[in-house]
């Protein structure tokens, strides 16, 4: 039984009946471009096979009643008295809120959630949650499905709501992802274009079975670190810096400071070249910038760990391995592969194996090609 069927059956056991409807959001890995997106710049994610899924059908009331498959836990309130508590409802509560915010009528429901993105690897099951939760409360009250300003009011749901000041990235690619293709946004225009992967390549998730903790983490230090440096530069973000105007302007910045501005300035240009080796074609190329992303991560911006690093050298290490670098916020979670497709099997295995005698510590491992972003699917 497959995840969607399990969600089904669930539904039907809890409630009595078939759900209305049933949606799906994607996880998603970022190839490139880290920290980037609450600094108005641009990233390259791709969404992934793994999903978040509701299933769920309108009450005649205001409550919302909601079990999650994950932790077989039901969460029950009102949607005309949203209380912020703890777990994993918020993620729902904040979609409403912010929905609610915007001028948009809700029906209660009754609901299940069920997810297999891992949680806290970096690979935005947050994001999945609050998108498919979107998607599904649009189709619920007849709301147009705008990606764009949908992934903005998720993302509003987890700054506001939850607490996080997460950039736009992870919502937008939830919401817009296209089979096949990565997708280079612009944090500031919320626009897209698709970029394809290099013929022959797959992308290899490789999580470090770590965990990292985003509301208490370093990650909103970071982000006061960026604005303080745009602010001693003069512009309104740090997207608004070349690389070659920050090198005849860095002196004016204090060391630590500085290194967290030369990360974002340099990445945003890596991601700029990395979609267009991508649209080229050169999987070379594409690895090349991931490596060099993953130093600019670890060196200037701070935010790599011992097991993600360890992870990263063993596999560039591999024969096949086009570049690795640590993908997500950091401090634990996931590394991301650009392999051969013939290779990526024993690729995948070959660096578990090595890491497991490395660390100690079970790994698991994802190869994944692109897939669409939020949808509706058939509830059967």
């Amino acid at each position: 039984m497959n995840l969607q069927q399990q969600l089904i059956h669930t539904f039907v056991a809890q409630y009595g009946a078939a759900p209305a409807l049933l949606a799906r959001a994607p996880g998603r890995v970022n190839l490139i471009g880290e920290h980037t997106d609450y600094n108005d710049g641009f990233v390259l994610p791709m969404a992934i096979e793994r999903a978040a899924w509701l299933a769920l059908r309108p009450r005649d009331d205001d409550d919302v009643r909601l079990y999650a498959l994950d932790f077989a836990e039901t969460a029950v309130f009102s949607l005309a008295h949203l209380a912020k508590e703890a777990g994993w409802a918020e993620y729902i509560k904040g979609v409403i809120w912010a929905l609610q915010q915007d001028g948009r009528t809700l029906r209660g429901f009754e609901g299940v959630l069920a997810s297999d993105v891992p949680i806290g690897a970096g690979l935005s099951s947050s994001a999945a949650v609050e998108v498919v939760t979107a998607r599904a409360l649009a189709a619920l009250n007849d709301l147009p499905w705008q990606p764009a300003q949908m992934a903005r009011l998720c993302q509003r749901a987890e700054n506001g709501w939850v607490g996080v000041n997460c950039g736009i990235m992870d919502q937008m690619i939830s919401a817009a992802g296209q089979a096949g293709h990565a997708l280079l946004i612009d944090c500031r225009a919320l626009t897209w274009e698709a970029a394809p992967l290099p013929p022959q390549t797959a992308v290899v998730i490789l999580d470090t079975a770590t965990r990292r903790g985003l509301v208490d983490s370093a990650y909103n230090e970071r982000r006061r670190q960026c604005e303080t440096a745009a602010a001693l530069l003069g512009v309104p973000a740090l997207r608004d810096v070349s690389p070659a105007e920050f090198a005849a302007q860095e002196a004016r910045l204090e060391p630590l400071t500085c290194r967290r501005a030369r990360h974002v300035i340099s990445e945003n240009a890596r991601t700029l070249a990395a979609a267009t080796a991508m649209r080229a074609g050169d999987a070379r190329q594409v690895g090349q910038l991931m490596n060099a992303s993953h130093a600019s991560l670890r060196d200037d911006f701070g935010v790599s760990s011992a097991a993600l690093n360890t992870m990263v050298d063993l596999a560039q290490r591999q024969p096949g391995c086009y570049g690795a670098r640590m993908t997500g916020a950091g401090f634990g979670g996931c590394a991301v592969a650009l392999v051969q497709a013939q290779a990526a099997t024993h690729f995948a295995q070959t660096v578990a194996a090595a890491y497991v005698q490395a660390t100690g510590l079970q790994p698991q491992v994802i190869i994944s090609q692109p897939a669409p972003g939020a949808e509706i699917m058939p509830p059967a």
